[in-house]
Parts: C-alpha cells; structure tokens; sequence
C-alpha cells in the first residue's frame, strides 16, 4: 500500500459531546473557515489553527474552548474540526476566535504568529438571515509576549476598553483595526443521534496530476445545508504516488454527515495534494447517506467528474472512479450511559516530589499558611470534578521522586499516607491533608520517573475489564520527565486497559514532553507497537488560572476521559463481534424531538 499522510495536523481532541438542561439547544460543530489571510511564512504560506473563546457571565474572563486541526501551507483554510457549545436563547453568549499561523508544535499559543481575531455573540449568529453571518478578522491592539517576542491579542473586556493578556490591564485606544480576513459563521439545527457510520474507500484510474509522478490523493467530504451550500466534515488521509489508492477505514458521527436526513446531498471532492497547500482538484461526485448504507454494491461505484473538463473535452467520461468497500454503522453509547449502568470510576492520584523546598516561596511546594500552592490548587480543580463519579469517595494518592525516612531511599511509588497496604484517602481534602503531612516528613529529590505509577494504576485496571469499573490516573508534576523511553512502553501497554491519564502540568516548563505523551499529533508508540487509543489528557495548568488566582477547569478540558472510554469499548467489541451492517430505516433512526445548531464558517 502506498504511504500515507494526513493533509492536516491535529492539535485538539475530537468531537466533544456535552450535555444541556432540556430547554437549552445543544449547538456542534462550529467550523470557522477563512479566506485571504495574512501570510506570515516567508518561504510558504501561513500554517493556520483558529482557537475558539467562550467568556464568563459574571466576571468577563474569556476561556479557551477549543482549537481547530492545524492546516498547512494556506491562506484559505477550511477547518474540519468543530466545536461544541450549548444555546440558552435567554443569553448574551459572547465568542471570540483568534487566528494564529503555527510555528511548532508546542500548545503554547505565544509561541506563534497572531493572524487576528473576530468577536460575535451566538445569538447573532442563530439570528442572522439563513443562520449566516460574515464578520472580518481584525489585528486590534497588542503586546509583545515577555518571553518570545510575538505580539498577543488584546480582548475586549467587555467595558469597551481593550484588555492586555501579558498584564491584566485596561487600555483605550489601540491601533485601528487591520483588515486581515473575513470568517462566515453559519447555523443549523441538528438532531441527536447518536449513530456513527465507518467506511472505506478506493478509487480506480484517477487522473494523473505531478509532472514526475502519479498523484497523491485525499478524499474531502461536505454535508449540505438547507440554503444549498456545503460544510466540510471530513477529510481521509493522503495516498502518495498512486492512481489506485486504498484509503484507511473512518468512522463519522451521521448527524456530521448528514444531518440525520438520510436523503441529504454528501458531495465528495477528489484532490491531489501539493506540499505547498495548492492542492489540485481531480473530480467529484455526490452521493447520500441512504446510498452509502447500502454498503459496497453497484450503487456505490461513483464517477469521478471534473466539470470543467466535461465542458472542454467532448470525449471527456471521468477522471477516475471512487467504490466504496464498506460500510457499518452502530449506535455509541456515551460516558453517560456507562456510569448510569453502573461502571465505578476509580480515580488515583500521583503527584511529583522531584524538586523545589517547600519552606521556599519560590517552589511550587511551597506550604503557605495563606493559599494552596499549585500543586494543591490543581488537585483540587481536578478532583472536584472526577471525584463526583466516584461513589465512595476514597482515592489511593501516591508520591513519587522522594526520599523516604528512615533511610533515605528514593521512592517512585509511595502512598501520601504512609500507609503501603491501604493508601487511599477519604474525599480531596483527605488527599490534601495526606500530601501536606508527606512534604514535612519526605525529602523532595528525583529523578521524576512515571512508569512506575502508570504501571501501578494499570496492574488494578487489568484485574477488571468486564467494564463495570474504569480507572482514571491524575498525574501532577513540573513538567521534567527522566524515563520517558519507560513511560511510553507503559503507556501503550495501558491503552488496551480499561483506564485513563490526566497529567496536570503546573509552573511555568515548557512540558513538550507531556504534549508528546498526549499523543493528539502523533499517536505514541514503544518497540514499533502504537497505542491502541490515545488515553492521555495534557492539560497545562497555567492557561487555567485567570489573573485574579482563580481556577478556571471545567470538564471540558477532560473530555478526553469520555472519548477515551468509547474508544476503548469500540475496540473491545471490534475484538469481540464483528460489526453489523444497518440500513438507514427510519425504524432505526434513533432520533428525538431534542435538537441542535451546527455551526461552520467560510472566509472571503
């Protein structure tokens, strides 16, 4: 089979699902496209990734929501990922998204060049003629990062001042506004099924495109809209060098597909990729979701059709054809529907000891008789969500990276309470207490290994997978790792197991070696094995804490924990059944009167 490669880079999650009070609308995919954006690359076009902002009610603070794939070499990307957020019509919902042209990839967005920015409310967006609204990007006032030089945008806080993001401070004024790109975002209403369709193609005799090769070509998927235009949802890997490419199997929710009206138009673009972002377009063709679940048949050998060769060439009858090799669909059961059916979530904590003094202000440790430290202001922000899921409230809490009295060895696996036979604690603030008494009795020293916690927590998911109980390993550090070779090989082992991973970074470290272990670009792998599914969850800390000292997580950031385990029950049953083949029969449907706004956006 020829080599693959994805014609954008992933940097966020996957579709999230949240849910909402019965009058609120739940509102997916929101997709922001652009078109005639800045270009910051002097050798190529700008790397694109939009980074969406919610702000709160009561104190103004915006927060990130989510970010969008990273799309390479262009000025007029069409981002494929989108967002969830809930619509309380009663509401001023105010949204904010910056664009930046990625340079690395770390997650730190200061390490990247600003494009500009775009304000709007949801309510402006639902009530916009059609549910479209047009709004131009801008470069409003900025400031220099302290510790990269890039300018950062300032946002509006609310006061019709502008807000330094470095600083905190107010300032009128600012240079105009730059005209730097114009974002469209549309709305729909869109049901709530819970259906999701995996399939394959192949394609046969494509036009060939590269001067000194063949074509290398990717699939592009878009869902039409009721004012007759199209949302892309979907994107297939690129096929190198190849006019008869084999490509991966997918899966895809069909509310993004279609909508759940079965009879709704899928038009399917054919493109050869270009590294320089100007992909040639080959053909296209369209089809229905009613058609595709018939499976791999006659109707579903499609003609690969470029329109403007049709209208040129009278001898023209294709460019290639597209054949759909298969097709399932089943029903996902969401994080919901397992704690409802009775799973325990077993959570355990692990924090690191490897460095700092805690009678120092200057360490994270630090054990001020005024406030948490960071490390106990993470663990109280996580824990206060997870602990919810955990009916009886007693977590085993674990150090590693210490000396331990009486002889001074270096543990990689101690239990906070000091007790080796039963190291749980009851509740967080029994987690607090029992890490506030281990910095006054340990010596923090190093080095800072994880494999032996990951390990620890993975040996007591492996004694129940019958799916009643899923572990959640909540992991604090700086950011410093020592055995990252041990780490992955125990990471990989895990992710066939019935848990997950949170690492919490707190200070000011780079923590490229958590993105790294958070596997959104790259799945990890150890000894030539990938990981079964992605179970780790980086979450900096720092981008969680707004200027006035206060925690900002929310359950949305850990999301991962639910895509996760329908991951891992979807592997488990592609190793236990094979998976049915449905018709789309409206006996099926699994749809409700419920129902939501799909947002995406276009550029011009």
């Amino acid at each position: 089979m020829a080599d693959t490669e994805a014609p954008g880079q992933a940097l966020s999650e996957d579709w999230k699902e949240q849910k909402a009070p019965s009058w609120a609308l739940l509102t997916p995919p929101l997709s922001p496209s652009y078109r005639n954006l800045l270009d910051k690359d002097m050798f190529s076009k700008s790397d694109p990734l939009c980074v969406m902002y919610t702000q709160g009610m009561e104190n103004k603070q915006w927060r990130e929501f989510g970010r969008t794939e990273v799309i390479d070499n262009t000025l007029n990307p069409d981002f494929v990922r989108k967002f969830i957020v809930d619509y309380f019509f009663e509401e001023k919902q105010n949204l904010r998204f910056d664009l930046y042209d990625v340079d690395s990839k770390s997650p730190d967005l200061s390490k990247h060049d600003f494009l500009g920015q775009a304000f709007c409310t949801l309510g402006e967006i639902v009530g916009s003629p059609g549910s479209r609204l047009e709004k131009p990007l801008t470069i409003g006032a900025f400031s220099l990062n302290s510790r990269t030089g890039k300018p950062m945008p300032a946002v509006s806080s609310g006061s019709g001042l502008w807000m330094d993001r470095t600083t905190g401070l107010e300032a009128s004024g600012g240079v105009p506004g730059k005209k730097c790109g114009t974002i469209i975002l549309s709305a729909e209403e869109l049901s709530n099924c819970r259906d999701v369709a995996t399939m394959q193609f192949c394609a046969n005799k494509l036009d060939k495109k590269d001067f000194f090769g063949k074509s290398d070509p990717f699939l592009v998927f878009y869902r039409s809209n009721e004012d007759g235009t199209f949302t892309i949802c979907h994107k297939t890997e690129v096929m190198k060098n190849t006019l008869n490419p084999v490509w991966q199997t997918f899966s895809i929710p069909v509310r993004a597909l279609c909508n759940g009206d079965y009879d709704r138009t899928i038009k399917v673009e054919v493109y050869d990729w270009d590294r320089d972002g100007s992909h040639d377009f080959i053909g296209e063709f369209t089809t229905s979701y009613r058609e595709l679940a018939r499976g791999q048949s006659q109707f579903n050998i499609y003609e690969v059709v470029n329109p403007k060769k049709k209208m040129k060439k009278k001898k023209y009858v294709n460019s290639g054809t597209v054949t759909l090799l298969s097709f399932a669909v089943e029903s996902e059961c969401t994080f919901l529907d397992y704690i409802k059916g009775g799973t325990q979530i077993n959570f355990t904590v692990a924090i690191d000891f490897t460095a700092g003094n805690p009678s120092q202000s200057t360490s994270l440790h630090y054990m001020s008789p005024y406030q948490l430290n960071a490390y106990a202001l993470a663990l109280t922000a996580v824990g206060e969500i997870i602990q919810h899921y955990d009916s009886d409230k007693m977590f085993p809490a674990l150090g590693f990276g210490a000396k331990l009295p009486p002889d001074g060895r270096v543990s990689h696996e101690f239990p906070l309470n000091g007790n080796q036979d039963n190291p749980s604690c009851c509740g967080i603030d029994g987690i607090l207490e029992a890490y506030h008494q281990s910095l006054r009795t340990v010596q923090l020293y190093g080095p800072t290994n994880f494999a032996p916690v990951v390990t620890h927590v993975a040996r007591n998911a492996a004694e129940v997978q019958d799916g009643s109980q899923y572990s959640v390993l909540l992991i604090i550090t700086d950011g410093v790792i020592s055995d990252m070779a041990q780490t992955k090989e125990a990471i990989v082992n895990a992710a066939k197991l019935p848990m997950s991973i949170i690492i919490i970074g707190v200070g000011q470290a780079e923590f490229d070696a958590m993105v790294e272990l958070d596997g959104d670009e790259v799945r990890i792998s150890s000894r030539g094995k990938l990981a079964e599914r992605d179970i780790v969850q980086f979450v900096p800390f720092r981008d969680y804490v707004d200027r006035t000292g206060n925690h900002v997580l929310s359950m949305a950031r850990l999301t991962r924990i639910h895509s996760s385990w329908r991951k891992r029950q979807a592997c488990k049953q592609l190793r236990e059944h094979d998976k049915v083949t449905a018709l789309p029969g409206e006996e099926r449907a699994g749809f409700n009167e419920q129902r939501a706004l799909s947002f995406t956006g276009h550029a011009g």
